[in-house]
């Protein structure tokens, strides 16, 4: 009887199910992120997180531990150079799962798996939102100080009015470069005032799905295509192009 163990078998051998996670394992150091089923990620997930905390340290007695997970030396080598440097102050959660759907053919959910400190767009966001600053009231002074205090707060509201009105005279997109959006998606967005790439990459895939099904339209997950949006706000096409491609061909 399976008392307490919660590990997923796969459908596997013993033997099979190791061949398979030692692949995956390789695939993720290589090329910092696959697409794969939930189920393998999940499983995964707890294969080579611990494999990840020892590349922190590199010596002898880790490289050989490693190895005998992964009997690769150009992963072993990726391992302890490029991927231990990004992950050094980070203490664990070293990958994250982004889930797509269900697949066509079998309804099998799938996910996209990849390190965390080489997302270059999620960590640029995070970046920037932490150096935003806001202006909090203080009490002090009065007289001329609260005289400038009141001047900068009625020139806020001018400061901010800028974008939106930048934002309205902007020229539509073609957000069908968006991987997932087809003619009838983007017309249905159209509708509903999203023409642009920063008006896509603003909203949530929560958002974006509601737009979606009230339009009756049948379509994939559109958990990457407020990310997918950003690169194209910024004008990273060939980004773009390649993640697109390892959406396409990056499956397990």
């Amino acid at each position: 009887m399976r008392h307490g163990k919660k590990d997923n078998h796969l459908g596997r051998t013993s033997s099979h199910r190791s061949a398979l996670l030692r692949n995956m394992a390789a695939s993720l150091i290589l090329h910092k992120r696959i697409q794969t089923t939930l189920a393998k990620a999940k499983e995964l997930k707890k294969f080579i997180e611990p494999i990840l905390t020892r590349a922190k340290e590199d010596n002898t007695h880790n490289r050989r531990i490693v190895f005998s997970y992964i009997p690769e030396k150009d992963v072993v080598k990726e391992l302890f150079s490029t991927v231990a440097d990004k992950i050094a102050d980070r203490p664990g959660g070293y990958t994250r799962i982004i889930k797509l759907g269900t697949r066509q053919g079998d309804a099998a959910e799938v996910c996209l798996m990849e390190l965390v400190d080489f997302n270059e767009t999620l960590l640029t966001a995070a970046e920037e939102k932490a150096t935003k600053t806001r202006r909090s009231r203080r009490g002090g002074k009065k007289g001329a100080d609260a005289e400038t205090s009141a001047v900068e707060v009625k020139a806020t509201p001018v400061i901010e009015e800028a974008p939106v009105a930048e934002a309205e005279t902007s020229s539509a997109d073609d957000l069908e470069i968006v991987e997932g959006i087809g003619p009838k998606i983007a017309e249905a967005l159209a509708d509903a005032g999203v023409t642009t790439f920063a008006q896509l990459a603003d909203m949530t895939p929560e958002a974006i799905q509601e737009i979606v099904s009230a339009a009756g339209i049948g379509s994939k997950s559109p958990t990457t295509w407020p990310q997918q949006a950003a690169l194209a706000r910024d004008g990273k096409f060939d980004e773009l192009k390649a993640w697109q491609d390892e959406l396409n061909g990056g499956q397990e």
